[in-house]
């Protein structure tokens, strides 16, 4: 995965992260992960497959 963000967010998110001994990698699944529980959307094996209502 690739994204754009700008200098000094991705230093300051580095910085965030080697003060708490965290790898930026580590922080990014956790985040995504609250974000899908947050909206409700299922991890399967069906990603990326459409449904009916698609």
């Amino acid at each position: 995965m690739h994204i754009s963000i700008t200098d000094d967010l991705k230093k300051c998110f580095h910085a965030a992260c080697i003060l708490r001994g965290l790898k930026m990698s580590q922080v990014v699944v956790e985040m995504i992960e609250l974000w899908l529980k947050t909206n409700e959307v299922q991890l399967s094996g069906k990603l990326g497959q459409k449904t009916a209502m698609d």
